[in-house]
């Protein structure tokens, strides 16, 4: 493994954990025999992510990216509102 790939991920997770999010991340395997990725990140304002990627740091990516444009984009749309 990687070691700069868990530490990306460790950075991922704790920047989550900083901003209020609660996470997880499990593995599971496909109809196809094939392990897939499963991470998740809510807040008590019930928004909640979940994405599935095919490597673990992937999802972790996903999330954090996720997670930025849904709270990036509201307040973009607010800024436009003359």
């Amino acid at each position: 493994m990687n070691p700069l790939c868990v530490k990306d991920r460790e950075i991922i997770a704790d920047n989550l954990s900083e901003a209020g999010w609660s996470w997880g991340c499990v593995s599971a395997i496909d109809r196809n025999g094939r392990t897939i990725w499963i991470a998740d990140a809510h807040r008590d304002d019930g928004r909640r992510f979940v994405v599935r990627e095919d490597e673990k740091l992937t999802a972790f990516m996903e999330l954090e990216s996720a997670i930025s444009v849904a709270t990036v984009l509201p307040a973009l749309n607010q800024s436009l509102i003359y």
